[in-house]
Formats: structure tokens, C-alpha cells, sequence
């Protein structure tokens, strides 16, 4: 199995709780890089170092929650490398990892319950990228990231 970045803000926390259930069911090790409850905090402060890790290769893949996911998966995108993909069903979080070779998963917590965040999150670590007709477009992405560092 992966190793995992995990983390929340205060609105992604209990399901952060559950997605860390399950990981210890199925044995996949994991860090969580917070929070730690449900007290207000800003999602970036914990969108930055999950995306960080994974973009750097310190872990393959990462999982974030904050209110409805969207926050999470703006602010992971930002680091080259990091493809974070908002799921809030089963079929998406599968094909994210087979077409787009996603490496962040990011849910919300006041949008996904307990239980489909579980199977979620299962689908998208089962998930293995298809590579074949996938791989040009993957190589673009590489390329717009390539681009914007040189414009820079």
C-alpha cells in the first residue's frame, strides 16, 4: 500500500477522522499534517504542506478535506506535480486515478458523509493509472507547469 499525507481544516475534520479510520483498517501507513479539531483555521495552512510532501516525493499520495473540497483542491494545485482531484463519488475518485493519474483526493466534509467518504477514499487508493491515450495529455499538464516556471 501508499504512504499518505493527510490533512484538514476545522470543517474537514470529523471526515478527516473517518478517512484515518479507515487507513489503519487497511494498514496504509499515513501522517496527518492537521488540524486537529474542529476550531477554525484556514484551509491553505494545511492544503500547503500535504501538497508539498507529495509534490516533493516524501509521499506518493495525499488526501485533503475542507468544507466542500473545493478550497483543498485549489490551493494543492498550486504546487507543480500535484494533481488533486475533488471527488464526492466512487466512479470519480476511480477514474481520477486511472485517466488523470491524481496523486492529492480531495472531499468535503459538509458534502460527503462518513461512510461515502470511506468508499471514496478506498476506490481512489485501489485505483492504478491506465497510462496509454492518458500519458499526452498527462505530458501538456507537465508542460503548462514547465512554461509557467519559465515565465516566471
Amino acid at each position: 500500500m501508499e504512504r499518505v499525507a493527510l490533512g484538514s481544516d476545522h470543517a474537514g475534520y470529523e471526515l478527516k477522522m473517518a478517512v484515518e479510520e479507515l487507513l489503519k483498517e487497511l494498514g496504509v501507513e499515513y501522517h496527518d499534517f492537521g488540524c486537529h479539531s474542529t476550531d477554525s483555521v484556514d484551509y491553505p495552512d494545511y492544503a500547503h504542506p500535504v501538497a508539498l510532501a507529495v509534490a516533493k516525493g516524501d509521499y506518493p499520495l495525499g488526501i485533503l478535506m475542507c468544507g466542500t473540497g473545493i478550497g483543498m483542491s485549489i490551493a494543492a494545485n498550486k504546487l507543480p506535480g500535484v494533481r488533486a482531484a475533488l471527488c464526492g463519488d466512487v466512479y470519480s475518485a476511480r477514474l481520477s486515478r486511472e485517466h488523470n493519474d491524481s496523486n492529492v483526493l480531495c472531499m468535503g466534509g459538509l458534502v460527503v458523509g462518513r461512510g461515502l467518504a470511506r468508499e471514496i477514499t478506498r476506490a481512489w487508493l485501489g485505483g492504478r493509472f491506465t497510462a496509454g491515450r492518458h500519458v499526452p495529455r498527462l505530458n501538456k499538464i507537465k508542460a503548462i507547469e514547465e512554461e509557467f516556471s519559465r515565465v516566471r
